[in-house]
């Protein structure tokens, strides 16, 4: 990296710390009337936005791009329509900033309150979706955070044109400038210096595959929020109703495979295994899925591939699938509390006793009975989009929206008092 990209990131960061400090006081009227003048002029500019994207997906075709990955990266109208209906519904949910979580009197006379307030400076690392650069500026000014972008290279030209549009539109709005900047660079070294950057970043999210989380965790000393790793399983237990496995496991594996909340691995109790497998690896490999099985798999469907041992800790993203029969629900667990990452993960079942063992012995963000985990979203949970789906257990687990973007202080009134 050289000086001057390492001058023009800490030229960031302090104009993004001021930024800062004049959002966390920012009245909801002027961030709403900001979130919707983005919102306006995304859709205006959206063919500005798709020209700048076509040079990515062929820089991404060059690049040897899967095609999980360019459909991550494609917008066309529709998305950009998307991203703005996104900043819309921001402006419709709840300020977090000032509500009162609680007060009390103390004995003494002194009222102690606690009250959300912004974390400050948010840094996100995201790959391949040029959407997320709208989602997470729109819900960082909302909670009153300023925000440095920093996308994937193969997303450069298309965040480019995003984020001068939707910073352009809040400042005026009158919000300051630096409340949304995007680090123009593909120097990856820039990135690990953002990792490090304690004085101006309060949080570090990071969004994407197994060596962006490898990299958080080697370099970062910025507080983070660990997101989007995703290997879901859906198991589906003896005492499952096979038409409702069959629909279930279909939409987690082929609506959008893409995504973090796809599935990536089936697990079928051996009771199950001989009506179920035939049925759903059919109707797989007419979706285009290609199967990997373990052997006990394969004596059922002989046509299916042979798993390897680290399929079972692969997040794909794509058209593939490993599947694994398990003699038990005790199996089924330990198998998913080992290889998964934290996501989401679901059980077919219609006993209910076997349904309240595996929500509670399973330890994941999302826990579904008889559900897709294609709903592990923030609009499908209700309160709008999201920075991404924490797979940690600290301050935020789940979709990240408008409260897992603030911090709490107290606040505490009083009359002379001294201790």
């Amino acid at each position: 990296m050289s000086d001057g990209g390492q001058k023009y990131l800490m030229e960031q960061g302090k104009l993004a710390r001021q930024a800062a400090r004049i959002l966390a006081v920012a009245d909801t009227r002027q961030k709403n009337n900001a979130l919707l003048r983005m919102a306006d002029d995304l859709e205006k500019a959206a063919d500005e936005i798709i020209a700048a994207n076509r040079i990515d997906l062929q820089a991404g075709q060059e690049m040897g791009l899967t095609s999980a990955l360019l459909e991550r990266l494609t917008l066309d109208k529709g998305r950009i329509t998307g991203m703005a209906e996104g900043l819309r519904e921001i402006s419709l949910l709840p300020d977090p900033i000032g509500e009162v979580l609680e007060i009390n009197r103390r004995p003494n006379g002194l009222e102690v309150g606690r009250v959300r307030t912004p974390i400050g400076v948010i840094g996100i690392i995201y790959e391949s979706r040029p959407n997320v650069t709208a989602d997470a500026a729109g819900l960082c000014l909302k909670s009153g955070n300023a925000i440095l972008l920093r996308g994937g290279e193969e997303a450069l030209n298309s965040n480019r044109v995003i984020a001068r549009v939707i910073a352009e539109a809040a400042m005026t709005s009158g919000l300051p400038a630096g409340a949304i900047q995007l680090v123009d660079s593909p120097d990856r070294q820039l990135v690990i210096q953002m990792m490090k950057m304690n004085d101006y970043i309060d949080c570090l999210i990071p969004r994407g595959g197994a060596g962006l989380k490898k990299t958080v965790m080697a370099h970062a000393s910025v507080p983070y929020i660990m997101t989007g790793m995703g290997n879901c399983h859906v198991y589906v237990d003896e005492f499952a109703d096979l038409s409702k496995a069959r629909r279930i496991v279909i939409n987690a594996k082929v609506q959008r495979p893409s995504v973090c909340n796809a599935i990536e691995n089936l697990l079928v109790h051996k009771a199950a295994a001989t009506k179920f497998m035939p049925l759903i690896a059919e109707e797989l490999r007419e979706a285009g899925v290609e199967i990997r099985g373990c052997q006990a798999t394969r004596e059922i469907v002989p046509w299916i591939k042979a798993a390897a041992e680290s399929d079972w800790d692969e997040e794909y993203l794509d058209l593939i699938i490993a599947v694994k029969i398990v003699k038990d629900l005790d199996e089924a667990i330990e198998h998913i509390n080992t290889h998964g990452t934290g996501h989401s993960e679901a059980i077919v079942s219609e006993n209910y006793t076997n349904v309240r063992r595996f929500m509670n012995a399973v330890d994941a963000a999302a826990v579904y009975a008889n559900a897709s985990t294609r709903f592990t979203d923030g609009n499908e949970f209700g309160f709008g989009a999201e920075m991404g789906i924490s797979t940690q257990k600290l301050h935020a687990r789940g979709p990240m929206g408008l409260r897992e973007l603030t911090t709490t202080k107290f606040i505490i009134y009083g009359d002379g008092q001294i201790r």
